[in-house]
Formats: C-alpha cells, sequence, structure tokens
C-alpha cells in the first residue's frame, strides 16, 4: 500500500500537489456512506490519470460553529489517516477552518480552494453535501461551478440499511451513546474504535487480579457508560482479546470518563504506548458495587462472557 500524504492548506501547493480528483467532506468515521463518495472519486482519478484525494476541515465545522457542544469525534486524526490510505487515497487535504474559509461564499470555495488552490479536476460529493458561508452550496450548485471552472463533479447517492435509513455519522454516534456498538459497526463497516495514550493509574486491577491498561476518552464521542467485549490493536500489529469498562468506575471514585482494558493473557510493560481498542459488544451498564470484592467477582463474570462472545 502506498503511503497517504497529508498536506495542510489550499495555497502555493507544489504542481504537484494539485491536480487530484477528490472527495469533499468531513469524512468523521469514514463510514459506508463516506465509502461512496470515496469510490466515485477513485473512478473519476482512474479515468483521468490523476490522484485520489480527500478533502476534510480541521477543525470540524461542528467545532468551529459550535464549540460549546459535547465532544462527538468518532476518529482521531491519525485512524482517519489510515481508514483513508486503506480506500487507497493519495493525498488528503486538510484545510484549516478559519474566518477567511469560514466566510467564503460557495462559489468563491469552489473558485478559489478547488480550481484554483487545489487544481482539482473532478470532485465527488454526497447527496447532502453543503459547502460555503451560511451552507448554500449543494450538489446543484456545485455541478454548475465545476461547468463553469472546468472539473467533472458526481454526486452520491444515499446509502443506507435494508430498511431505507440512510447512514450517517449521526446515527454512529446515537448507536454509541444508546450501547449499540454492533449497530455503529454496521454504518462504518469496522467496529468503533479508541486509540490512546496508555496513562497509570492506581493499579488497583492489577492487585485485584485483572491488570487494566487505562486510556483517556479525549473529543470521542461518549459512548454508553458500561462494560464491553473488545478487540485491542498494539504498537507491534498483535490484535489481542479483552474485556473493557468504559466510565468514571463508581466503585472506587473515579471522576474522569476513561476506558479500562483488561487484555486477556496477556502481562506486557504498555505504559506510554498507543493502544486502539475495538467496542465489539455492550455486556451491562456500569454499577457501584458494595465492595471490592463484589466487584471483582463481577468483573471474572464479564470476562468468561467477553470471551465466549469474542470466540464465536
Amino acid at each position: 500500500m502506498s503511503g497517504l500524504r497529508t498536506l495542510r492548506g489550499w495555497r502555493g501547493l507544489a504542481p504537484g500537489d494539485r491536480g487530484a480528483a477528490v472527495a469533499l467532506g468531513n469524512f468523521d468515521g469514514v463510514h459506508r456512506g463516506h465509502q461512496r463518495v470515496i469510490a466515485l472519486a477513485a473512478k473519476a482519478a482512474g479515468e483521468l490519470g490523476a490522484p485520489l484525494g480527500v478533502i476534510t476541515f480541521d477543525p470540524h465545522p461542528r467545532v468551529y460553529f459550535r464549540p460549546d457542544e459535547p465532544a462527538f469525534r468518532l476518529m482521531k486524526p491519525d485512524q482517519q489517516a489510515r481508514a483513508l490510505q486503506a480506500l487507497g487515497v493519495d493525498v488528503l487535504y486538510v484545510l484549516p477552518l478559519d474566518a477567511e474559509l469560514a466566510n467564503m461564499t460557495d462559489r468563491e470555495f469552489a473558485t478559489r480552494v478547488l480550481h484554483e488552490g487545489l487544481g482539482a479536476r473532478h470532485v465527488a460529493v454526497g447527496f447532502d453535501n453543503s459547502f460555503g458561508r451560511d451552507r448554500t452550496g449543494s450538489p446543484q450548485t456545485m455541478r454548475q461551478y465545476g461547468g463553469e471552472l472546468g472539473f467533472g463533479v458526481s454526486v452520491a447517492e444515499p446509502v443506507g440499511d435494508a430498511e431505507g435509513q440512510k447512514f450517517s455519522s449521526t446515527d454512529v454516534r446515537e448507536a454509541l451513546r444508546d450501547g449499540r456498538p454492533q449497530d455503529a459497526a454496521a454504518i462504518l463497516g469496522r467496529p468503533f474504535a479508541i486509540e490512546g495514550v496508555v496513562e497509570k493509574g492506581r493499579q488497583l486491577g492489577r492487585a485485584l487480579g485483572f491488570p487494566t491498561a487505562n486510556i483517556g476518552l479525549a473529543d470521542y464521542v461518549q459512548p454508553k457508560f458500561g462494560v464491553y467485549a473488545t478487540r485491542t490493536r498494539l504498537p507491534d500489529g498483535r490484535v489481542l482479546p479483552g474485556v473493557a469498562s468504559l466510565g468514571v468506575n463508581p466503585t472506587v471514585g473515579e471522576v474522569t470518563p476513561r476506558l479500562e482494558v483488561w487484555l486477556f493473557d496477556f502481562d506486557e510493560d504498555l505504559y506510554g504506548q498507543v493502544l486502539d481498542t475495538d467496542l465489539v459488544t455492550f455486556l451491562r451498564p456500569e454499577a457501584r458495587f458494595p465492595s471490592l470484592e463484589a466487584m471483582t467477582a463481577q468483573v471474572m463474570a464479564d470476562a468468561q462472557e467477553a470471551r465466549r462472545i469474542l470466540r464465536a
């Protein structure tokens, strides 16, 4: 797999960094609907002999325009880059969302950014894509600007489930908040994963017989607090089954939400390493136990159930 190049900005790009067929969107989650848009850009890239590019924004428009809303991200930037690279994307254009970009009209965005800045030869968008100040741009106006400026435009039709419900990042977030990770995975095309650096905790789990790797939630959407069957990727590529508590651990008085993963049949030092943990199945809600002994007994039962599910 060739490497993905990440470029920040749209001005002064080298000739070799311009002229791609691009997919335009936020692509948080790179779910199956997003993949349809990227596939259209890939088709055009193949026909034009052009690189395949993806355009995203940093910060996410929702963060920029509604900074006080709760955390909602489905991916960290490096997770997104890996998912895009797996789809064959050559160039990721990260456009800094600042006052200048936010105040561009849809025509200015198409002209200055897509045409003059990136030299896009083709632009693929989703059926509900909007762009430009006040979100006045639409797939229809993008087709108009493409005709005027000389780039092709393709529009992805909705992708959804058997009941006709279209796939969206909003539905992924709702599924996770409801404790339905399998439904989130069906939309994403893979399990939802939390990536983070292993932090030093109280080491209480180790003393009780279930050592855990503790990872902060950062600005991820907050899944339902509780216990999950998990699979965790280590930096060396190994994938290990486990069980995790996601929440505030009320029995021992924790306050900051975090993921505490017990990796089965594993005993190595992971402090400071970056782990990527899939939430596979929700086992039960978070609970406050009357004693550490009662908590430990339940954790052992959770682990047995997680092993059974993951074997299946």
